[in-house]
């Protein structure tokens, strides 16, 4: 699971995001609880998995991570190195990572991941990364994992979702050495997924068409506001209520709102497996998958996966739909929150790029 990446020019508030996040931490919450009475529960939350906390050294600043290694074994074992979307993510995504780890490790590879600056004790502040920064962090953990003996420096790929879109290219671009990328809800131009965001909510909401035009003429306002590099101070006096805005993520956005993937893929030679939902409020789905199959010409290269049902997170709409329904999932049966095959496509894919070494 993943969050979804935040709308860059149109400042709406986030309430269907925040409530769904607000969920998993519910649940998170809940789970810990339920773990000390064993049973049913207990069982679910384990993973088939060993789990090595890390400190990743090398770049900028130390990263804080964990390392999921298969049961048993010493390896060495290839490596997927989880590159998260938007928003304040830990290592472990609050738990929603290790059901993919657990399939990954099922097929022989590790699992890296780290808390984003400034998450549980990490330094830094993840709003004052660019894209650009984001591709260095995972370029460095990259070096910093093939120093291991338990690590395949041959067999490593990377994971990511949302608004790792901008990232994966970047760094399989510089590092044509990479096993695979594995792309999960990825945009490709900020501007055109910002826009695409807004209105898809808003016919979702079933907005009246007043308030989607005020909303698209707010939006045309901070874009030309970005174009200029107006500070924080400069937009919430042009716009006047922020909606939720801080200067953090005014920052954030400023820095990346220019961000398009098309140049990097275009260089890119590794194998790529996209997995794109049906219900994707946040991403438009056809529009990606048209570039990904322009620019990654390589016989054999692009792979796509389709999952109907599913939104943008990859879990089924039904489910993201029913806070109930998420909320009995995410305690009593938390594999079954992604969309169905999504786990099992990924042990697939890893085990076929192993065999046409």
């Amino acid at each position: 699971m993943n969050p979804a990446p935040s709308s860059s020019t149109s400042a709406r508030p986030r309430r269907k995001r925040s409530g769904w996040r607000r969920l998993l931490l519910c649940a998170a919450a809940l789970v810990t609880l339920l773990l000390a009475g064993g049973g049913w529960v207990a069982y679910q939350h384990t993973y088939d998995l060993r789990e090595e906390p890390v400190t990743i050294t090398g770049g900028a600043q130390p990263l804080k991570g964990v390392l999921a290694l298969p049961p048993e074994g010493r390896g060495p074992f290839g490596l997927v190195v989880f590159v998260h979307g938007d928003g304040p993510i830990d290592a472990t995504h609050e738990t929603f990572y290790r059901p993919a780890w657990e399939s990954l490790a099922r097929a022989g590879y590790a699992s890296l991941s780290w808390n984003k600056p400034g998450l549980n004790g990490a330094p830094g502040n993840w709003l004052h990364q660019s894209m650009e920064d984001r591709a260095e962090e995972t370029a460095d953990a990259i070096a910093w994992a093939k120093t291991r003996k338990d690590i395949d420096p041959d067999r490593i790929g990377l994971w990511g979702a949302s608004q790792a879109g901008w990232v994966l290219p970047k760094v399989a671009a510089r590092m044509p050495e990479l096993r695979f990328v594995i792309a999960v809800s990825p945009a490709i131009n900020w501007l055109r997924q910002g826009r695409y965001n807004l209105l898809a909510e808003l016919r979702a909401e079933n907005a009246s068409q007043q308030e989607i035009d005020a909303a698209v003429a707010r939006s045309d306002r901070t874009r030309e506001l970005l174009r200029k590099g107006a500070t924080f101070e400069q937009y919430r006096a042009a716009v006047g209520d922020v909606n939720g805005m801080t200067p953090d993520r005014w920052r954030f956005i400023l820095a990346n709102h220019t961000s398009d993937a098309s140049e990097d893929l275009a260089k890119m030679r590794a194998p790529v497996l996209l997995m794109l939902g049906g219900h994707d409020l946040n991403v438009d789905v056809a529009d990606t998958e048209k570039t990904y199959r322009k620019l990654l010409r390589r016989p054999g290269q692009l792979r796509v996966r389709h999952y109907p049902d599913a939104t943008h997170s990859l879990v089924p709409k039904d489910v993201e739909d029913s806070e109930l329904k998420a909320f009995a999932l995410a305690v009593a049966a938390p594999r079954s929150l992604s969309a169905e095959g999504y786990l099992e496509d990924l042990r697939r894919y890893v085990t076929e790029i192993d065999s046409r070494r």
